[in-house]
């Protein structure tokens, strides 16, 4: 017989009034599991549900940050406190856990026509000794004509910081990000992550400040957030 398991840990942050109202309206939210039969193996493939959250933890006036929390309302992570100033004079953004710890920093590439962005792990990408150890995608626009259904590629890093013109993309995100509509794909083309609007109920959508994030369960979390937040600046 199985031993009970352990109590949940208490949670750092909880969704806001606002969504927590709206998830309470409506017996038919997304759940935070979804299984599925995997063809013929018969496996169970779980895709986790996030909630994103676009204005920052902190509450402060003017903040353009993030909030993302997990299938039990529980805060992951944020983008505290940035504000959407022009490119040439952004710093990093930074990734945080729910304590405020830094998980990956995101720097705009200055002269990019493509809108790149290179993301590094931890708080090291203003440490240009760091930068080349750190380093750990580069993100841009496929073509340098923006549009509505942009296609961004993520090339990751093999640990040299070397040019990536030519390399072939590792990641490759596609649709509609203003619209709320984006799936984000594996090198050989399998939907590993999609974001799509909230719903509460077959009928009610909230607004696009408020949307759902879907993720494999063998796909690093803090690695999508990452290209949701950057995908955020350049579209």
């Amino acid at each position: 017989m199985w031993a009970a398991g352990k109590l949940a840990e208490k949670s750092v942050g909880k969704l806001p009034d606002l969504v927590s109202y709206a998830l309470d309206m409506s017996s038919k939210i997304y759940p935070s599991e979804i299984q599925a039969k995997d063809g013929e193996e018969q496996t169970k493939k779980i895709v986790r549900t996030w909630t994103v959250w676009k204005k920052s933890s902190m509450s402060f006036v003017g903040s353009d940050g993030f909030s993302v929390y997990d299938g039990e309302g529980k805060l992951a992570f944020r983008v505290d406190n940035y504000s959407r100033r022009n490119k040439y004079l952004l710093g990093e953004l930074l990734l945080m856990d729910a304590f405020g710890r830094p998980l990956l920093s995101l720097r705009p590439q200055i002269m990019s026509m493509y809108d790149q962005w290179k993301g590094y792990r931890g708080s090291d990408g203003g440490n240009s000794k760091k930068n080349l150890k750190s380093h750990l995608f580069t993100m841009r626009r496929r073509s340098f004509v923006r549009n509505n259904d942009d296609i961004v590629e993520v090339i990751m890093s093999a640990g040299g910081g070397s040019a990536c013109a030519a390399m072939a993309a590792d990641f490759t995100i596609e649709g509609n990000f203003k619209k709320r509509c984006c799936k984000i794909r594996g090198r050989g083309g399998q939907v590993l992550a999609s974001i799509t609007p909230k719903k509460v109920s077959p009928s009610m959508v909230l607004g696009k400040d408020v949307f759902s994030l879907f993720i494999e369960e063998d796909v690093c979390p803090e690695l999508i957030m990452a290209f949701i937040v950057i995908m955020d600046r350049i579209c």
